[in-house]
């Protein structure tokens, strides 16, 4: 599966492009007044729901709430917010994305830690995070020498494409944080092998 162009727009700003692969953010996707109203539709619509995980040991509460649809989302029972959302990042990227995964950080308490998503992808295919309400910064680390580091705050209304070969160099994380954060709804889309 192709992974360029990922855009057609000309907002777009290309955070990485070598041979660790292409990293693209692009802050207006999304219209701030229909980000907002998603935002306020997913938060009450979407079944969220908590996980624990093992963890050192022991169980832990995993700290966000998480929901999953498979696409195209008319065969389940997707609010329509997240039809909307999914045929939006369709439409920019040009990918069939099969999968949205959505993770509510309720506060900077929140987080997701360092990984990559290889697991849950097709060999070749990217992944698109839609950003919605608060900025949050994402952490993005090279996992070999040369050591590099990425900080981006991901705006609402925003769109962050990774190749395929980012998720074999780099890890991507939404780290906690003492500063005052507002709520945010991510929505991770990926091609998922048949059954995955």
């Amino acid at each position: 599966m192709s992974q360029l162009p990922l855009f057609a727009s000309t907002g777009d700003i290309v955070v990485a492009d070598d041979q660790l692969g292409r990293i693209t953010y692009t802050s207006d996707v999304v219209p701030p007044d229909v980000a907002d109203a998603w935002f306020l539709e997913m938060r009450d619509a979407v079944p969220w729901k908590t996980q624990r995980r093992r963890m050192y040991d022991r169980d832990v509460d995993v700290p966000r709430l998480m929901a999953s649809f498979r696409l195209p989302v008319e065969d389940n029972h997707a609010p329509d917010v997240v039809r909307a959302a999914a045929g939006k990042v369709a439409a920019v990227t040009g990918v069939p994305f099969n999968s949205v995964g959505l993770n509510f950080y309720r506060d900077g308490r929140d987080s997701v830690a360092p990984h990559t998503d290889l697991d849950d992808i097709v060999h070749g295919s990217p992944v698109a995070l839609l950003s919605l309400g608060a900025t949050r910064r994402m952490d993005i680390r090279t996992k070999e020498p040369p050591k590099r580091a990425l900080h981006l705050d991901l705006a609402g209304g925003s769109l962050l494409v990774m190749s395929y070969d980012t998720q074999l160099h780099y890890t991507h994380a939404i780290s906690k944080t003492r500063d005052a954060v507002g709520a945010r709804i991510s929505l991770a889309f990926r091609v998922k092998p048949p059954g995955g």
